[in-house]
C-alpha cells in the first residue's frame, strides 16, 4: 500500500508540493512532474509531454497528461485511468445550484457520456479524457458552440438562432454575461468579480454517465452530499463489446440445460432450470427456480439468475404460502454498519418507516423487493432525490426541509447514528434477516396485528370467499334462470 501512495499521491498534497518557494520550484518540478520528448503532430518537431501521476480522493488513480510544443505553440491535455475497469457502470448525478456547485471537479475518461437533461444536451464519449470542473466544463461547450455562430447565422439562421437560445442558457447558468466574451479574460476576472457574485446560478443537473465506471463528479464536504448521488449498473452486451471485454457471439449457439418442459408439482428438492439470455451481455445462462422454507418465516419461491460471463445476477421471491390470518410489524434498531448487511424482503403491501428522520412509505411503496437493508435505502433516496430537485428552482421553505431531510436520509445509509426501521407488512409477507436466529435477536421485535375490515377491503380480502362458493354460485344461477321465466310469463301489454 505505501509502494502505490509513493507513486500514486493525492491530488492535495501534489498541490502543496508546487507551493513551495521559487528556489526550489525546479527540484520540486523534477519529483512531481515527469517530462518526456514528443513528436509534435501539428509541426513535427520536438515537444515537451509532462506526466503526473496522482490519486483522487474517494475515486482512483489517474494518470494526468500535458503535451505542448515550444515551436508551434499548440497544446494538449489528457487524462487516463490507471485502474481497471470497474465491473459495473456508474451514472453520477450533481444538481448544480449556486457557484460553489460550478468548482466540483470532474474527472472524463473517454468513454463517458455526459447529458444536461435541462438543455436536451448530450455529450457523446470522446477519444480523449478530461480533467475539469463544472465551469470548465461549460465553458468549453460555450466555446465550441460559439466558434461557428457567424457561419451559421449566413448559411443557416434557423440553426444558430436555436444554438444562439442554448448559448444563452448555458451563459445563465454559469451566472455570467455574453458580453464577457469580448472582454479581455484578465479585466473579466477582476473587474466583474463582483458583480458576478450577485448574478444567481440558473439551477441544472449533471450527469455522468460512464459504462467503463472509470468517471467521477466531486461531491461537497461528504458522500452525504444531499446534490450528489452515485448509482452503478449492469453493463448492456453491447457496452461490453465496446470496451473489448467481450467478443461478439455469433446467433444459435449452444443451448443452455434444462430445457426440457416439466410438469406436475414442484418438490422442495427440485430446481427448475430455465434457459435465455443474459439482459447485461447477451451470452446464454439458465434461471433457477426452487422452493425454500426460510426457518422461522415461511415457504416462499426463489428465482435466480447468474452470468458466469459479466457477473450480473438477479434474483426475485414471490409467496409460497396461504395468507395469513394476521399482520405483521418487524422493528429492527440499527446500531452499526453490519446491520446495514441483514436481507430483507419487502413485499409488495409493506410500508417502511424510520421514525429518527420522519420517513414514512405507504403499503405497496417501491412494490416487491429482496435486497440488503442499505440497497433499500439506497433506493429510497434515489427516488426522492430526483423529486426535491424537479420542478420550481425558487428557495423555499419546504424545499430547504426537504435537503435537510436527505441528508439525514443518506446519513442513515452509512449508519452515522442509530436508527430505527419498521417493516410493517398486514399480510405478513416480509422478513428481515435475524443475525441470532434461532435465538431472539436482541436489536429486532417482531408483533402480529389483527388486520382491520379497512385493510382487509384495501387488499380485497373481504370479496375472497374459500368455502361454500358452490352454493352461492348454484343460488344465484337458479335465481336467475327463475327471473327470465316469469318475463315470459308476464303479458305483452299494447297501448291503444
Amino acid at each position: 500500500m505505501s509502494s502505490a501512495n509513493e507513486l500514486f499521491p493525492k491530488i492535495g498534497q501534489v498541490a502543496d508540493k508546487t507551493t513551495k518557494d521559487d528556489s526550489a520550484e525546479a527540484e520540486v518540478e523534477e519529483k512531481v512532474v515527469d517530462e518526456i520528448d514528443s513528436l509534435c503532430m501539428k509541426c513535427f518537431e520536438q515537444g515537451k509531454t509532462r506526466m503526473l501521476l496522482t490519486s483522487i480522493p474517494y475515486f482512483k488513480e489517474v494518470v494526468v497528461m500535458s503535451f505542448r510544443c515550444e515551436h508551434c505553440g499548440w497544446s494538449n491535455n489528457e487524462i487516463q485511468s490507471a485502474g481497471m475497469i470497474r465491473p459495473e457502470g456508474t451514472l453520477y448525478t450533481a444538481k448544480i445550484r449556486d457557484r460553489a456547485d460550478l468548482n466540483r471537479q470532474i474527472v472524463r475518461s473517454s468513454n463517458c457520456e455526459i447529458v444536461i437533461p435541462e438543455l436536451d444536451l448530450t455529450l457523446p464519449p470522446t477519444e480523449r479524457g478530461q480533467l475539469t470542473t463544472v465551469e470548465g466544463l461549460l465553458r468549453d461547450i460555450i466555446a465550441d458552440l460559439s466558434g461557428d455562430q457567424p457561419l451559421r447565422k449566413v448559411q443557416d439562421e434557423d440553426t444558430y438562432t436555436k444554438v444562439e437560445a442554448l448559448l444563452t442558457k448555458m451563459w445563465g447558468m454559469l451566472g455570467d454575461s455574453p458580453d464577457a466574451e469580448d472582454n479581455d479574460i484578465e479585466d473579466a476576472q477582476t473587474a466583474g468579480t463582483s458583480e458576478k457574485k450577485d448574478i444567481p446560478v440558473q439551477p441544472f443537473t449533471l450527469k455522468l454517465d460512464d459504462p467503463s465506471g472509470n468517471s467521477f463528479i466531486e461531491f461537497l464536504g461528504s458522500m452525504s452530499d444531499p446534490k450528489w448521488n452515485l448509482r452503478t449498473y449492469p453493463r448492456t452486451f453491447e457496452q461490453n463489446v465496446q470496451l473489448g471485454l467481450v467478443a461478439r457471439e455469433e446467433e444459435g449457439g449452444e443451448k443452455g440445460a434444462g430445457e426440457e418442459q416439466v410438469n406436475g408439482e414442484v418438490t422442495k428438492d427440485e430446481v427448475l432450470t430455465f434457459p435465455g439470455k443474459c439482459s447485461s451481455c447477451g451470452h446464454n445462462i439458465n434461471t433457477y427456480m426452487k422452493r425454500v422454507d426460510i426457518p422461522y418465516f415461511k415457504e416462499i419461491l426463489i428465482m435466480s439468475t447468474n452470468c458466469d460471463t459479466c457477473g450480473y445476477r438477479d434474483n426475485e421471491v414471490k409467496s409460497g404460502s396461504a395468507i395469513s390470518p394476521e399482520g405483521k410489524r418487524i422493528i429492527l434498531k440499527v446500531e452499526d454498519v453490519e446491520d446495514l448487511s441483514r436481507d430483507i424482503l419487502k413485499s409488495e403491501t409493506a410500508g417502511l418507516e424510520i421514525p429518527e428522520i420522519d420517513l414514512v412509505l405507504a403499503h405497496g411503496t417501491l412494490g416487491g423487493r429482496f435486497t440488503t437493508l442499505e440497497g433499500i435505502l439506497n433506493q429510497v433516496y434515489e427516488e426522492l432525490n430526483e423529486k426535491v430537485f424537479a420542478g420550481d428552482s425558487a428557495e423555499t421553505e419546504d424545499k430547504r426541509s426537504f435537503e435537510k431531510f436527505l441528508e439525514d436520509l443518506k446519513s442513515t445509509i452509512t449508519c452515522e447514528k442509530p436508527f430505527t426501521v419498521i417493516l410493517d407488512d398486514p399480510l405478513a409477507n416480509s422478513y428481515i434477516q435475524s443475525l441470532y436466529a434461532p435465538d431472539p435477536d436482541p436489536g429486532m421485535t417482531i408483533e402480529t396485528y389483527p388486520r382491520t375490515w379497512e385493510q382487509n377491503e384495501e387488499l380485497g380480502l373481504n370479496d375472497i370467499k374459500v368455502e361454500g362458493y358452490e352454493e352461492d354460485e348454484a343460488a344465484e344461477r337458479a335465481a336467475e334462470k327463475e327471473a327470465q321465466e316469469q318475463e315470459k310469463k308476464e303479458p305483452n301489454t299494447v297501448q291503444s
